[in-house]
């Protein structure tokens, strides 16, 4: 099965921003860790802080894979278009974030994109990545 990851802005600097928040693992660990444990799934990995970058890859993404994990960072309460973006494509997503945004700042309890995915995962750290991916692989 394909799968795509995609992360937003900020993600690039996991393991140096605000460990006590993010944790000290990097990007590239967590790709690391799900290409390990899931070596059956053929993933596509993307990082952007750029919006339409991202919207070009769910795009493209939806086209080719079985499902997309997604991480829009604070693009998750911002961002209209990229809501619009995960409901124009066929294939589920599931939005991922490692904090618990219900337990931070007012103004991110709330995901605009989040309303178009299959599901949200918040606070499980990288698991809440695993889990995405298992409940993809299932479906």
């Amino acid at each position: 099965m394909k799968i795509g990851l995609i992360n937003g802005p900020n993600l690039n600097l996991l393991g140096s921003r605000e460990k006590d928040i993010y944790g000290s693992q990097s990007l590239a660990d967590l790709q690391a860790i799900l290409s390990k444990d899931f070596p059956e799934v053929d993933f596509t990995f993307f990082q952007s802080n750029v919006e339409g970058e991202l919207i070009d890859c769910i795009q493209k993404l939806g086209e080719t894979c079985g499902g997309i994990v997604i991480n829009p960072g604070g693009y998750s309460h911002t961002s209209v278009a990229i809501a619009d973006a995960i409901a124009s494509i066929k294939c589920p997503v599931v939005e991922v974030h490692i904090s618990n945004i219900h337990s931070r700042e007012e103004y991110r309890h709330h995901s605009i994109t989040g309303s178009k995915c299959v599901g949200v995962i918040s606070g499980l750290g990288f698991d809440g990545y695993s889990v995405a991916v298992k409940f993809l692989s299932k479906n």
